[in-house]
């Protein structure tokens, strides 16, 4: 069911529309809000285009490290998991030749 929300970021009203639960919504404006807060601290000139693309570029570096972290990890359960199969079947083939 799709669900309208009315969020503020940065200071900016918008009318959000999506399947997910309203608290979702919120804490996702929330994050972007508070991302386009800290990215404008210290600007000497912040419009919100400059604001908006400086935390876009931001939460998406953050995306793609995340990304990267769960791409490693899946390697490291692979290599992991093929080790032990390794170890099984070692373990395995004095046994097949009785």
């Amino acid at each position: 069911m799709t669900k309208t929300l009315q969020v503020e970021i940065y200071g900016q009203r918008y009318t959000i529309t999506g399947q997910a639960e309203e608290e979702y919504m919120s804490r996702v404006a929330a994050y972007v809000d508070d991302t386009m807060r800290q990215v404008s601290q210290g600007m000497k000139t912040a419009t919100l285009a400059k604001v908006a693309v400086l935390a876009a570029l931001n939460i998406a570096h953050q995306y793609w490290q995340a990304e990267q972290r769960r791409q490693e990890g899946e390697a490291d359960v692979d290599r992991r998991a093929l080790s032990l199969v390794e170890t099984i079947d070692e373990q395995l083939q004095p046994v097949r030749h009785r």
